[in-house]
C-alpha cells in the first residue's frame, strides 16, 4: 500500500534501425561481432513479435555476434530463447571495449552453460531442456540461472572475478558453428539491481513497463514504458484498453499499444495505486489522498467508469480500496482504524451506511481482499502464520482457510473472471513477509482458485505497484502486470 512515485533512465545507442520512445523498440541496437567475420551474419529485431534472431555459421572457435546495450553497477539480463532454435546462442556480457567476460549459452538440445571466455573455463549445468536463462552480476560475482517452461528459475553456475570493470555492454548473443544455423530471443529484459534498504528518494529514480502475458504460452509483451514510474494496470471491459496510475492521475492505453490518454477523475489528483472496476463494469472505484489526514489520507471514492466527479465512499482514513463486491454495491478495502497502527479487512455499502470489519487479527498483516466472481469467497493475503501466505474466507469474514503453504511471500491475490484460477505476486523468503518493496526481483504465479500446485508464469523485476489490483482480462486469457526497467547513468 505504500505507494512511491520514481523516476527511470535508459541508456539506447543507435543502430540502423528507427527508434522512438515506443516500448517496442529495441534496446539493445548495436552489433558486435568477436572473431573472424562470420559467413552471412543476421542479427534481427522484430518489433512486433519484440524477438531478436541472429545466426549465421562460422570457420572456427571462439566466433559469435551480439546486439548490445550500454548498463553498469549491478544487473539482471534476462530472455527466453525459441525452443527450435537450431544453433547455441544466449546472452552475453563484455566491457565497454567489446571484449566477452561471460556467456550464457543454451545449446539446440536445451542444455545450459556459462563461459568465462577470458580464462577460459566452462561451467555446465545439467541437460535439461531449459527455455528461460538469466544472467546476474553482483559485484564481482556473475551467476547463471535457466528454468525450463513455467518453472521457478535455478541457479545453474556462478564465478566470482577478481575484477570487473565499471561500465558494461551485454545483450543477445549468438554463437556459430560451422553449420548455418540461428537461434531466436524473446522477452529479453535488461534491468539494474538495488540493494534491500533502497530508497528510491535518495538512490535514483527507476521507470517502468506495462506488459502484458498469455497464460497459456506464458509469452510476455511490453505495451508501453516510461522513465515515469507508473503501477497497477487494470483492463476496461471491453478487453481492449488498460487503466493504470501515474504521478497521482489516472489514464488509458490500448492494449495494441500507443500513447496514454488522462482519464478523468475529477478533483481527484493524488491517486495511488489502488483501483478497479465493478463487476458490471459500470463503475470505478479509486483512492485518492485527501490532505491532512491520518495516514496521508487515502480514501476510497466510486465514479463512472467513463470518468466523472468521485462519490465520497469511505469518510474514515486511511482505506486503500482493493475489491468489489459482485453485487456491484459493496467494496472491499484493507483500513487502520482507532489509532491502531495494523490493518484490517473491511466492507462498506457504496451509497452510505457503516462499515464492517471483516478481521480482528491480533498478529501479522493483512491485505488484498477480493471477492470471487461468483461472490461466495474473499481472497486475502495474510501474515498470521508467520509468512505472507493467500488465504479466503466467507464473505462474512469467518470460516479462514490457507492456500498456499511455501517459504515465498505470496501477495495479492486476483481471481479470473471466470473464478477458475488466482494470479499473485510472489516475494522472496528474505523480505519482510509484511513488505511488498518495489524493485526485487519476483515471481508472477498461477494456480487454481480452490488450491494446488503454484504455476511460474514467470519472473520479474518489480514488486511494488507490478500488479496491486485486479489484473484479468475479460476473456481470462492474460494478465497485465508492471516491470520496472534499466536507468540511464545521470
Amino acid at each position: 500500500m505504500t505507494k512511491y512515485r520514481l523516476t527511470v533512465f535508459l541508456i539506447l545507442t543507435a543502430f540502423h534501425m528507427s527508434l522512438t520512445a515506443q516500448s517496442t523498440d529495441s534496446q539493445f541496437s548495436v552489433i558486435k561481432y568477436f572473431g573472424d567475420p562470420l559467413k552471412q551474419p543476421t542479427a534481427v529485431y522484430n518489433k512486433e513479435l519484440q524477438t531478436y534472431e541472429l545466426g549465421g555459421s562460422g570457420t572456427g572457435s571462439g566466433q559469435g555476434i551480439m546486439m548490445t546495450s550500454v548498463t553498469a553497477d549491478d544487473f539482471l539480463i534476462s530472455a527466453k530463447i525459441n525452443e527450435a532454435a537450431t544453433g547455441e546462442g544466449g546472452l552475453a556480457i563484455a566491457d565497454s571495449g567489446g571484449k566477452l567476460i561471460a556467456l550464457a549459452i543454451r545449446n539446440k538440445n536445451g542444455a545450459v552453460h556459462l563461459k568465462i571466455p577470458s580464462e577460459k573455463k566452462i561451467l555446465n549445468g545439467p541437460k535439461e531442456n531449459y527455455h528461460v536463462i538469466r544472467l546476474e552480476k553482483e559485484g564481482n560475482k556473475i551467476t547463471l540461472l535457466a528454468a525450463g517452461k513455467f518453472e521457478p528459475l535455478q541457479k545453474i553456475a556462478e564465478h566470482t572475478f577478481n575484477r570487473l570493470p565499471d561500465v558494461f555492454t551485454t545483450g543477445p548473443y549468438f554463437e556459430a558453428n560451422d553449420t548455418s544455423s540461428k537461434v531466436v530471443l524473446s522477452e529479453v529484459r535488461l534491468d539494474r539491481l538495488v540493494p534491500y534498504n533502497y530508497d528510491g528518494d535518495k538512490s535514483g529514480h527507476f521507470g517502468s513497463r506495462l506488459e502484458v502475458i498469455d497464460v497459456i504460452s506464458g509469452a510476455r509483451k511490453i505495451i508501453f514504458e516510461s522513465q515515469e514510474r507508473f503501477e497497477a494496470p487494470n483492463f476496461l471491459p471491453d478487453g481492449k484498453q488498460l487503466l493504470f496510475n501515474m504521478n497521482g492521475l489516472l489514464y488509458t492505453i490500448p492494449v495494441s499499444g500507443g500513447s496514454p490518454k488522462l482519464f478523468n477523475t475529477g478533483f481527484a489528483n493524488r491517486n495511488n495505486n489502488d483501483h478497479g472496476i465493478s463487476f458490471d463494469g459500470k463503475l470505478l472505484a479509486i483512492s485518492h489522498h485527501r490532505e491532512g489526514l491520518p495516514g496521508y489520507g487515502s480514501t476510497v471514492y466510486v465514479l463512472p467508469v467513463t470518468g466523472g466527479e468521485p462519490r465520497l465512499v469511505t469518510e474514515l482514513t486511511p482505506s486503500y480500496w482493493h475489491g468489489w463486491n459482485p453485487n456491484n454495491k459493496e467494496v472491499l478495502y484493507v483500513a487502520q482504524r482507532n489509532g491502531s497502527t495494523r490493518f484490517q479487512l473491511y466492507k462498506k455499502d457504496i451509497f452510505g451506511g457503516a462499515e464492517t470489519a471483516l478481521t480482528s487479527f491480533e498478529k501479522g498483516h493483512v491485505d488484498g481482499p477480493e471477492f470471487s466472481p461468483d461472490g461466495k469467497f474473499i481472497y486475502y493475503n495474510g501474515s498470521q502464520t508467520g509468512t505472507m501466505q493467500l488465504w479466503r474466507m466467507d464473505p462474512d469474514g469467518k470460516n479462514n482457510e490457507q492456500l498456499t503453504f511455501d517459504e515465498l511471500n505470496n501477495w495479492f491475490p486476483h481471481i479470473s473472471p471466470d473464478g477458475k484460477w488466482i494470479a499473485w505476486l510472489a516475494f522472496p523468503s528474505d523480505i519482510h513477509p509484511d513488505e511488498h518493496p518495489a524493485y526485487k526481483k519476483v515471481q508472477l504465479r498461477i494456480m487454481p482458485s480452490t488450491g494446488g500446485t503454484p504455476r511460474v508464469l514467470t519472473e520479474l523485476f518489480g514488486g511494488q505497484g507490478t500488479i496491486n489490483v485486479p489484473s484479468w482480462s475479460p476473456d481470462n486469457r492474460y494478465i497485465a502486470f508492471v516491470s520496472n526497467s534499466q536507468p540511464k547513468k545521470k
